[in-house]
């Protein structure tokens, strides 16, 4: 059975296809993406300025391959994802470090202007991040791409180069390895 492509879908090939010839198209697929690559590079590199650099290297790339990107094959998003992790890889390897953003310096928001209520959100938060960090980076990278970037999981198959029931099997043994982490983290909290 074939499947139709969602009105989403359809409304971006053809964004895709105008922007292969006119300018404002592309400038219209810029605002839609470039916050979303942004977010994704800085929580992977953790300096504003390297992200913003590889933001602008990453739509200079799409920019040049335009003409060749066939919308039917990926979907522009995830096509964009991975020109933005290949062009991270290079830059870390350059840099000969290894890449990791901690999750602490993330912003917390409150809802709440109870004193009581914000000590114990910004405990649990501490407690998500330092869970999240002792996951291994492959892991960290799906919880960024799924609940940060807010990916869908054929989305984050695309960018991983793995099919959407992997992705979906990977994303629910994660989140078991960061429950049973939270859970031995609060037990030793209550000793």
């Amino acid at each position: 059975m074939v499947q139709q492509p969602d009105a989403d879908a359809r409304d971006e090939a053809a964004l895709v296809r105008r922007a292969q010839t006119e300018r404002a198209a592309l400038s219209e697929l810029y605002e839609r993406y470039a916050p979303r690559i942004f977010t994704y590079l800085y929580y992977r590199i953790g300096n504003a300025q390297d992200a913003e650099d590889l933001t602008a290297r990453v739509f200079l790339r799409a920019l040049l391959n335009l003409p060749q990107y066939e919308p039917g094959q990926v979907g522009f998003g995830p096509w964009l994802f991975t020109i933005a992790h290949n062009l991270m890889a290079n830059w870390h390897r350059d840099r000969g470090r290894r890449p990791q953003q901690p999750l602490d310096t993330a912003p917390t928001i409150a809802s709440e202007s109870d004193p009581t209520s914000l000590v114990e959100r910004a405990e649990e938060a501490e407690a998500v991040r330092a869970a999240v960090q002792s996951l291994s980076p492959a892991r960290q990278r799906l919880i960024r791409l799924k609940y940060v970037e807010g990916l869908s999981n054929r989305e984050i198959g695309v960018a991983l180069g793995k099919g959407e029931g992997a992705v979906k099997s990977a994303l629910f043994r994660t989140l078991a390895a960061l429950r049973r982490e939270l859970e031995r983290a609060s037990a030793g909290d209550r000793r």
